[in-house]
């Protein structure tokens, strides 16, 4: 049996918060095995008081679709509290905000990419918090791609941004509570942080393992299966191609007007990729980009999920299609995720590198030689002092 730490948020609550004033940040995905959410939970707590709640990026509902919408705060009906967003004209929870709490609990699930902005809400209210003399208290959940992979690029602090503010590879291969302790000892060590540790989870679990219910942390993200391919795939948002979004299988489903299935597969194959197979496909967005038009593509099919390499398919994606139609293909311009004169592909890669291996036309080989590299160096100096289980 696996117990997130929402789950044992009651049982492990710091002694030393006892009776605090806390808010808390959450979203649809902050539930129990039981499917109860973090806010009834935290509101029946006799160790704490829930004074104030914050959500994220897409809202603490889920009710903004598409990505870079803002929301703004309100009431909330039901419980009569304030809900503060912290993706709008705030993404760092100010003083105001923290005034009448002692802490913050911070219940969110990732999907274990680098890009997923969950990271990076999280590490905006550590600053806050030690800005602000609060204590944070991480609930951690599974890493749902396993804690046992690690690949891609990792981000150079020239290019950090709301998609990546620190060094770590695009598929990190940790949770929340890992990579909150990460952050704690190397950049914030006055803060005072807790986690509350999952008990049963291991590394080399992918979600489906669990048993636990797999709720949408985010409306593009409706199943195991995108958060598979998602660690590769967002990288499309820095292209002018259609990532799947506006289709039923986003991320999974790729493409755009100008593209030939067939010959567009065809290509791919030749690169012999690990473990995916390519369906030609046409499809039509129903929003986002090329949204309404007829656009050709393929969708993408994993055939054994622990020797897929989703980074190393997704710039094999983008070469083939750079490569074959160099007039139809673009790269998306600022601005991207609060970022308004970096390309958007750069801050995603976390580097300008791979863009400008894709355009010289270096091989697909010799780029993940140099992530290959980046992303172990990382593993040995950093990630592996932070590992919370076996």
């Amino acid at each position: 049996m696996i117990y997130t730490g929402l789950d044992l948020l009651e049982k492990e609550w710091p002694k030393q918060l006892r009776n605090a004033s806390v808010g808390l940040v959450a979203h649809p995905a902050s539930v129990n095995r039981r499917l109860e959410h973090a806010t009834g939970i935290a509101l029946k707590s006799k160790k704490f008081k829930l004074k104030v709640l914050f959500g994220p990026q897409h809202g603490i509902m889920g009710e903004t679709q598409d990505n870079m919408i803002e929301w703004e705060g309100f009431k909330d009906k039901k419980t009569g509290l304030p809900v503060y967003s912290l993706y709008g004209n705030v993404r760092k929870p100010a003083s105001e905000m923290l005034k009448d709490i002692d802490a913050m609990i911070f219940d969110l699930q990732d999907v274990g990419s680098r890009y997923y902005t969950f990271i990076w809400t999280m590490e905006l209210c550590m600053q806050a918090c030690l800005e602000n003399g609060k204590s944070i208290v991480i609930l951690d959940r599974p890493n749902p791609i396993g804690g046992h992979i690690t690949e891609g690029t990792v981000l150079d602090p020239n290019y950090s941004s709301f998609v990546g503010m620190r060094p770590l590879p695009v598929r990190h291969g940790m949770t929340m509570g890992e990579i909150g302790d990460y952050f704690k000892h190397e950049f914030y060590p006055p803060l005072n942080f807790y986690v509350i540790k999952m008990n049963g989870w291991k590394r080399r679990m992918w979600f489906d393992n669990t048993k636990l219910p797999w709720v949408l942390p985010s409306p593009n993200m409706p199943t195991l299966d995108t958060a598979i391919v998602y660690p590769g795939m967002c990288l499309l948002e820095g292209t002018m191609l259609n990532e799947g979004r506006g289709t039923t299988r986003p991320f999974e489903i790729f493409g755009a007007p100008f593209i030939e299935p067939d010959v567009l597969v065809k290509r791919l194959d030749e690169f012999k990729l690990p473990d995916v197979f390519f369906r030609p496909i046409y499809f039509q967005p129903t929003f986002q980009k090329h949204a309404g038009k007829l656009c050709g593509g393929a969708q993408i099919h994993v055939a054994n999920r622990d020797k897929f390499k989703p980074f190393k398919t997704a710039v094999a994606i983008i070469k083939a299609i750079h490569d074959l139609y160099p007039k139809g293909f673009q790269w998306k311009q600022p601005p991207y995720e609060y970022e308004t004169v970096k390309m958007p592909i750069d801050i995603l890669a976390g580097t300008d590198r791979l863009r400008k291996d894709i355009e010289k036309g270096a091989s697909l080989n010799n780029m993940e030689e140099w992530w290959s590299e980046e992303c172990s160096l990382f593993a040995k100096e950093k990630r592996r002092q932070y590992l919370l289980y076996g």
